[in-house]
C-alpha cells in the first residue's frame, strides 16, 4: 500500500505504517526541524512543505504518482491547537484549522483509505464536520478514542482517530491488530528507568521523551 503522509511531524504515524508494511511515498510537513528528522529516516522520500500547495499536479511533478501509481492511503495528524483543551478551542474559526486542506487533498486523490488523528477533545468539537466531509466523498467512517496505554505505552494520552475506507468495510468489526514494537521500542530503557523518571523529574530527557511517544531511541538526533 502506498501512503501520502500529511502533517507528518517527526514521522510517528509513518513509523507505525512502516511496521505494518505500508510504504510512505511522500511527506508534507511545514516545520524545518521535523523535515530534517524525516529526511534522516526516509532520505529518498520527497517532502512537501505547505499542505495548501499540495495537489495532484505537485505530486505528479515530483514523480510520486502517475497513471500506473496511485495513493492508496492518506493519513495525517492535522494541527490540534484549534481543539486542544490547553488552547482557546476556536475550532474552525482558528486559522490553524487545516482539516479543510486535508479534506481537499482527499477529495482530489480519492485514496482507498483515510486516517486522521487529533486530540481527544476534537471528538467534542469538529468530528461531525470531518465525518460529513468523508461521507460526502462516499467513504464509510468510524471513530476511535484510544489512550497510548492501549498500545503498550506508559501514559494515557487520549487521541481521536478517524478511519475511513471506500470499500464499505465496517472497520469496527475488523480483527485486533497486533503492533510489532520490536527491540528498538524499549531500547536500553527498563521498568527501573521508567520508575526513576517518574520519581525524579530531572531524569526526563530527549531519549525518555522518545520512549514514551513510542519512537526508537535517538530518533530525533541529527548528524552534525
Amino acid at each position: 500500500m502506498r501512503a501520502l503522509s500529511l502533517f507528518s511531524g517527526i514521522g510517528g504515524i509513518d513509523l507505525a505504517a512502516e511496521w505494518a508494511g505500508i510504504e510512505t511515498v511522500a511527506f508534507c510537513e511545514y516545520a524545518d526541524f521535523p523535515r530534517k528528522v524525516l529526511n534522516k529516516h526516509w532520505p529518498n522520500v520527497p517532502i512537501f512543505k505547505d499542505v495548501k500547495d499540495l495537489n495532484r499536479a505537485a505530486l505528479e511533478k515530483e514523480g510520486v504518482i502517475d497513471r500506473n501509481r496511485t495513493i492508496e492511503l492518506i493519513h495525517g495528524g492535522f494541527p490540534c491547537q484549534p481543539y486542544s483543551v490547553s488552547g482557546e478551542q476556536k475550532g474552525k474559526e482558528d486559522d490553524r484549522d487545516l482539516w479543510p486542506e486535508m479534506s481537499r487533498v482527499v477529495e482530489e486523490l480519492r485514496p482507498n483509505w483515510v486516517v486522521g488523528e487529533n486530540v481527544a477533545n476534537f471528538a467534542n468539537m469538529e468530528l461531525d464536520r470531518t465525518i460529513s466531509d468523508l461521507e460526502s466523498f462516499d467513504y464509510q467512517t468510524t471513530t476511535f478514542v484510544l489512550p497510548a496505554l492501549a498500545v503498550g505505552a506508559e501514559h494515557q494520552r487520549l487521541r481521536t482517530f478517524v478511519v475511513a475506507n471506500s470499500y464499505g468495510i465496517d472497520v469496527e468489526r475488523c480483527s485486533e491488530i497486533q503492533i510489532p514494537w520490536g527491540e528498538n521500542y524499549r531500547g536500553s530503557f527498563t521498568q527501573e528507568a521508567l520508575r526513576k523518571s517518574i520519581e525524579d523529574p530531572q531524569y526526563i530527557n530527549p531519549d525518555y521523551a522518545e520512549l514514551i511517544m513510542g519512537f526508537p531511541i535517538k530518533w530525533t538526533e541529527l548528524n552534525h
